[in-house]
């Protein structure tokens, strides 16, 4: 589509379609630049007290006296924030107010919705940006660089280029052959709420999951995780600064257990916007699968759950790129993106240089304070993970088949760090082979040379999970074996590259399997999850008799 296109949709005239979108530079935070005085700046002034969070309910604060609070996990006594939490009455006003607020915003033309947004993405690119990087740093215990790279530069991606795939999905219209007929697709929101349940380790998919339904002409109830409401408040509160009307996103944080029934139980319920586990998404399917009868529609699920993420080897295979692919892969943000490399399948001909190269490398990695730009790692995000994450490290220590080839260690007394951690085994079944950890560990495991047919089909069906995957290999026929044989095992294949850090509009992310249902976020198919097309043709010249051509020869009209 070119920039000049008319493109329409919903109610009001067709406007020019918007700006080709082009992702945003990442910023660099070397010494001396002005973005890393300006996050630094940030960082004091978030930190200088200890402030309060709110519900949003219809663009209204409501203090509920159930207070929890936002801690920083790399210094877990240090509270950032207490926020109110919402219980099932709170969660009912809040589909309230969105069911309110759905008349007014629907029927405004896509444009205008759109214009909310494109505004939001000026905003964070300006003024916003070192608030919400500095409270994602705190919040989730990021480093700067994956600050900038999530709560940055791809949140202002997806609201950039969800306007311009929404423009593109309203100018699809069906054929018009007939010049006696018209045939057009209104492209409708959903009727009734979407709820959107987002996690902690993204800042951009929590705004995300909320923003491209609602930019779509739905309106949301919004439940953030518990350990990241201080970033997704400050996200709530760019929302409302673009311009975002009353009741069009509605933020309730809250325990799970409380907020989590009342949210997804409502006859008014269109669809679930989720990104979190596996088993609190399918439980969240079974409940709605239970109580279907109840809703005035099928709601929509579109959901991204867990991985347990390759990287497979070739003999081929450049060591020095593998190397630094499972590094980054493996422990950027602590092993807590769903895309993390989990397991990896190496060749014995390059298992001694892998081991020695890789061992080296991880034990120079630094990990601590955010605040110190030198460290590579943060911390995980709160205790349970602290304790999990350590509990399969000691079940391969202990184990025989299994060693700890680099890290092993952690420590809980002033924040939650865990060391970044290498497992070798001669299982390939073994327990970090095949569940998710969800942190800084990574698992080795040696195939044959002879047998790379035999360990790709291993890879393949090793795991319950489907989301993503790295091959590595020089020899281009085998790049195009390793390809197919793993075809139905990630829904992000990465060739030479390490398997995390897909770009909205260039790598649409999402899987298959226990991975979620592969809508494929930072592409034009998850908008299409949130619209629900209504079909209209109209005839300029309809018939006045029903009879047809051929109920017209002789025995017709002598009744035979």
């Amino acid at each position: 589509m070119h920039a000049d296109t008319v493109v329409s949709g919903g109610t009001g005239a067709g406007l020019v379609s918007p700006p080709v979108p082009v992702n945003e530079p990442v910023l660099s935070y070397a010494p001396g630049t002005p973005e890393r005085d300006a996050v630094t700046k940030a960082l004091g002034e978030l930190q200088a007290q200890e402030h309060e969070i709110p519900l949003i309910i219809g663009g209204r604060q409501l203090h509920t006296g159930r207070l929890a609070k936002c801690v920083m996990p790399h210094r877990h006594e240090r509270v950032l924030a207490r926020f109110h939490q919402a219980d099932p009455k709170d969660v009912a006003a809040a589909i309230e107010a969105a069911l309110r607020a759905k008349p007014a915003w629907e029927a405004v033309s896509w444009e205008h919705r759109a214009a909310v947004f494109l505004k939001a993405a000026e905003l964070l690119a300006g003024p916003w940006r070192q608030v919400l990087n500095a409270a994602t740093m705190l919040n989730q215990s990021k480093t700067v660089h994956q600050a900038e790279i999530d709560a940055a530069c791809e949140m202002i991606d997806f609201l950039r280029y969800n306007v311009r795939f929404a423009a593109d999905i309203l100018a699809q219209q069906p054929a018009n052959p007939d010049s006696g007929a018209w045939n057009r697709l209104d492209y409708r929101p959903l009727e009734g709420y979407v709820a959107a349940i987002t996690p902690f380790n993204f800042t951009s998919i929590a705004g995300n999951l909320a923003a491209s339904a609602a930019m779509l002409g739905n309106t949301v109830v919004w439940k953030p995780a518990s350990t990241a409401v201080w970033s997704a408040y400050q996200m709530m509160q760019l929302f409302q600064a673009a311009g975002l009307p009353d009741g069009v996103i509605n933020f309730v944080p809250g325990a799970a257990g409380e907020v989590g029934p009342a949210l997804v139980g409502h006859e008014s319920l269109a669809g679930v916007s989720f990104t979190g586990s596996t088993l609190t998404f399918k439980r969240i399917w079974q409940d709605i699968a239970a109580g279907l009868d109840r809703y005035r529609a099928y709601p929509r699920l579109v959901g991204e759950t867990g991985g347990k993420n390759f990287v497979f080897a070739h003999p081929s295979a450049d060591v020095p790129a593998l190397v630094t692919a499972l590094v980054r892969g493996a422990f950027e943000y602590q092993g807590q993106k769903c895309s993390a490399a989990s397991r990896a399948y190496v060749p014995a001909s390059l298992w001694s240089e892998v081991c020695e190269r890789l061992a080296d490398l991880t034990a120079s990695l630094r990990y601590g304070d955010i605040e110190d730009f030198g460290n590579f790692m943060g911390t995980v995000i709160d205790r349970a993970a602290f304790e999990r994450i350590g509990d399969f490290v000691e079940r391969a220590r202990a184990a025989p088949e299994a060693s700890i080839l680099a890290g092993g260690g952690s420590d809980d007394s002033v924040g939650y760090f865990v060391e970044p951690t290498v497992i070798t085994t001669t299982d390939p079944r073994f327990v970090t082979m095949e569940e998710e950890i969800f942190g800084p560990v990574l698992t080795l495991f040696k195939y044959d040379d002879r047998r790379v047919a035999a360990a790709l089909s291993l890879c393949a069906e090793t795991s319950p999970y489907g989301l993503t995957g790295s091959i590595f290999a020089q020899d281009r026929v085998a790049i195009s074996q390793m390809e197919q044989a793993l075809r139905h095992a990630a829904g992000n294949l990465y060739i030479n590259d390490k398997p995390t850090g897909a770009v909205v509009g260039q790598q649409p992310f999402g899987g298959g399997r226990a991975s979620g249902t592969n809508d494929k976020a930072g592409g034009a198919a998850n908008l299409l999850r949130w619209l629900s097309p209504r079909t209209i043709k109209e005839t300029f010249g309809p018939p006045v008799g029903y009879e047809y051509p051929y109920m017209s020869g002789p025995e017709c009209r002598l009744g035979k």
